[in-house]
């Protein structure tokens, strides 16, 4: 299993730590070309706007949408979260707009109301450690997402299909299940296609 870190912008070293902790193969991917070489596609944590517009002078938009409609599994972490989505609370553009969600950027204030938690996650046993840093959120779902868990009855974890995606950073912590979680995503994606 080979999955790629979008290297734009954002925590792309501690993601390949995680992948590679959880026993995948991990690489970072600045350009398009190398979406032809990967299994699953993680976007990191980072600024929204700026990974939005770094997406589209690198041309990265519609050679992610391809991949997503291949079936090939994205999982958008924190801002990836938000680039992932349909909407954006607000007036801001959506970028991929790929996960039937609303999402609002910076619900949980500023840098210094940063935190962590212990979160209980749908397919996961024990409760994963989230790091939350200006982290989104997600407003509301449509009808083929799966909500996988909640803070203060909000929701913070998300699925659609081959589509994974947290308010919050896994990366940040020595707690890489939900990397693996990923990963077996991407492989029973792998299996499907043969």
């Amino acid at each position: 299993m080979k999955i790629g870190v979008l290297a734009l912008q954002g925590a792309v070293a501690e993601h390949i730590r995680s992948i590679e902790r959880a026993g995948a193969e991990a690489i970072p991917v600045k350009r398009v070309e190398q979406l032809g070489d990967i299994d699953g596609l993680i976007i990191p944590g980072g600024e929204s706007t700026t990974i939005g517009k770094l997406m589209r002078k690198y041309d990265f938009m519609d050679a992610i949408r391809s991949f997503s409609s291949q079936g090939k599994p994205i999982f958008g972490t924190c801002a990836g979260l938000i680039v992932l989505a349909e909407r954006i609370q607000g007036d801001e553009e959506a970028h991929l707009k790929l996960m039937d969600i609303t999402v609002a950027r910076n619900a949980f204030g500023r840098q210094r109301e940063s935190f962590e938690t212990d979160l209980k996650v749908v397919g996961i046993d024990e409760p994963v450690r989230a790091v939350f840093i200006r982290a989104p959120l997600i407003l509301e779902v449509g009808e083929g997402v799966e909500v996988l868990s909640t803070y203060n009855d909000e929701i913070v974890t998300a699925r659609q299909g081959h589509l994974l995606a947290a308010s919050y950073h896994p990366e940040l912590t020595d707690d890489y299940r939900l990397h693996a979680y990923f990963i077996e995503m991407v492989r029973e994606q792998a299996d499907r296609q043969g």
